[in-house]
């Protein structure tokens, strides 16, 4: 990791295949829900890092964030992909870093993709990468950029139940508490992120997850 990684000098913003089959059990009424499907640096095209990644041992806590990039209207795959180069782009090219920050991607449209190099096969094996997404805190945290921004504007429904799902599905992988687990950028660090309304809405995802991981 390079110092800019280390020191996150720029603000942030402005900025899994199936997780062994897992089941997840009702997260609104009976109907089990397999672990999210996660769409791979592969399929978005990602470009390579600048230098090897570093796998580390699994985290202790889910760090949620939100891009602070526009909320936008189109919830297509092609949109996700777009948002996945921008921020790839934004933290390779402007804020200098070996890659992407974040560890998991969740799009406006609900589509799940892979952040940093080897994340997605890390989580697979109840491990991790060294990201940059929380300063002073890489080493034993996961993070998940949300694409856009909730400092007013609410979360869209399909972005929310993917992440209930992804929190879920993370939180088995790792043996977390949710509920201890599961804290907002702002939490560690001087920032918005990830916006008052989706923080605000902490609580309710932790309690969600909960009752996936206890169906």
């Amino acid at each position: 990791m390079t110092p800019s990684e280390r020191n996150f000098r720029l603000t942030r913003r402005g900025v899994l295949g199936l997780g062994g089959g897992l089941m997840l059990g009702a997260l609104a009424g009976t109907e089990a829900y397999a672990a999210p499907r996660v769409h791979t640096r592969a399929e978005w095209s990602a470009r390579p890092p600048r230098s090897a990644t570093q796998v580390i041992a699994k985290p202790d806590h889910i760090v949620i964030h939100h891009t602070a990039s526009s909320n936008v209207t189109d919830y297509s795959l092609a949109a996700a992909y777009r948002v996945s180069h921008w921020i790839q782009d934004l933290h390779m090219d402007r804020n200098g870093w070996i890659d992407a920050g974040q560890q998991l991607t969740i799009s406006r449209g609900g589509y799940l993709l892979e952040g940093r190099s080897k994340s997605l096969s890390s989580i697979n094996n109840r491990q991790n990468v060294l990201g940059a997404q929380t300063a002073n805190h890489n080493s034993h945290t996961i993070g998940i950029e949300h694409e856009g921004i909730y400092v007013t504007a609410s979360v869209p429904t399909a972005l929310f139940e993917k992440s209930v799902l992804t929190c879920a599905w993370l939180c088995q992988q790792y043996g977390l508490d949710p509920h201890a687990a599961i804290v907002g950028h702002r939490d560690y660090n001087a920032t918005q992120c990830p916006g008052d309304v989706f923080y605000a809405r902490l609580p309710e995802l932790r309690d969600r997850v909960a009752t996936a991981l206890n169906a």
